[in-house]
């Protein structure tokens, strides 16, 4: 089994791809190959009908003439047999910092989220009522990128910029108290009929919904009360429910589907916590149990990856918890993990520099540590299974 680990920029070490050979028994792994390119690689996805990995370059463009690297995502071919990975293809964003990717395989789409920057410009003008000054945001976007048989890129099928902010300042610490100044698509998700894309807008607490055909067809745009913040979601196979995160009110939403309309309903909402944590907190990243009992989330703040029970009409109940290092603040925090198997999770711990291996009981949901890896900004893990050689 392969585990890639995606990784930021941190001090003198580049940030990149590296691929690591996974004991799924003991946790262990085994770096065996590097990407030879160096970019902020928040997220990915593989490919299997085409072998290639696709990987977000989370920057922003220094400018119409850059100097640098401009924001991007990555195509790489990977070989399931010997752990080789081979820079492909590149495909500029239009949007500052993509931070999320999903794709339709049979259908040969990508898709991709861009956050955008909390930083604004003033600009001023003159206008009828006298001078005044006008604070300009980065655009948020969505994206749909049609792919060659090869994995390779084929341009843009479609892109959607998102509008809106919500309360600015709020009350998080995140931005000073501009996190919600302009709008910021977290997440673009297919639910599992591929019919449906489900876009999280945190700088607009909302929930937007497209059809996808060869284009993205808007369907909803679900408000939540102000300084929720919506991040991710994870839908239980069936389609029909969902989770999702709150990042600002720190909180997970239950919510049921229709696979046929997009349309959402919302159940049941409880904290991330625990009962005796009282202090800032902003959860990133959910994922359900592949035996779809048991849902977890890491804390940012409570520095925490708790798990939770599901019951049959989907509320959630936090049955507890396993402490990992403390963050920074939010953009220097553990950000996400994958399961390898039912009973294995990596979990990317940034502030520590690890990936921490905890095996899990699949009955009760609870988590043990077992292994760690020194990894040097992590923020991101995909699980690839390994292929026999020839």
């Amino acid at each position: 089994m392969w585990a890639i680990v995606g990784s930021y920029a941190e001090g003198d070490v580049p940030g990149g791809l590296t691929v690591f050979r996974l004991d799924p028994a003991t946790g262990a792994m085994q770096a065996v190959a590097r990407g030879d390119r160096d970019i902020q690689a928040g997220y990915l996805v593989h490919s299997p009908r085409t072998g290639t990995v696709y990987c977000v370059d989370e920057r922003k463009t220094d400018g119409r003439g850059p100097v640098g690297q401009p924001a991007a995502i990555h195509a790489f071919g990977f070989d399931a047999a010997t752990g080789a990975l081979i820079w492909k293809d590149r495909c500029p964003v239009f949007g500052p910092f993509p931070t999320f990717l999903d794709f339709d395989e049979a259908r040969g789409l990508l898709l991709s989220a861009s956050h955008g920057s909390f930083d604004h410009v003033e600009q001023v003008r003159r206008t009828a009522r006298g001078w005044e000054v006008e604070y300009l945001y980065d655009h948020s976007t969505v994206a749909l990128y049609r792919l060659k048989a090869d994995g390779s890129f084929d341009g843009i099928a479609d892109l959607h910029v998102l509008d809106g902010h919500g309360p600015d300042p709020n009350t998080s610490p995140q931005a000073g108290g501009h996190a919600q100044a302009s709008a910021h698509a977290h997440c673009a998700t297919l639910d599992p009929s591929r019919r449906f894309v489900l876009v999280c807008d945190k700088g607009t607490d909302s929930l937007r919904i497209y059809r996808l055909t060869d284009r993205l067809e808007p369907v909803a745009h679900v408000p939540f009360p102000p300084q929720t913040a919506p991040r991710h979601v994870a839908f239980a196979p069936d389609g029909r429910r969902f989770w999702m995160v709150l990042e600002l009110s720190s909180e997970l939403a239950s919510l049921d589907f229709d696979p046929d309309t997009g349309a959402v309903r919302l159940l049941d909402r409880v904290r991330t916590t625990g009962a005796s944590y009282s202090g800032p907190n902003e959860p990133a990243e959910l994922r359900l149990s592949p035996d779809g009992r048991h849902l977890y989330v890491n804390n940012r703040g409570e520095d925490s990856l708790a798990w939770f029970s599901i019951a049959p009409g989907g509320a959630l109940k936090r049955q507890g918890a396993v402490m990992v290092a403390k963050s920074i603040h939010p953009r220097l925090a553990a950000r996400s993990f994958a399961f390898a198997s039912p009973g294995l999770i990596l979990f990317a711990d940034r502030p520590a520099g690890l990936v921490r291996s905890f095996a899990v009981d699949t009955d009760s949901g609870a988590l043990s540590e077992i292994a760690t890896t020194a990894v040097p900004g992590p923020a991101f893990v995909a699980i690839i299974p390994e292929r026999p050689g020839p």
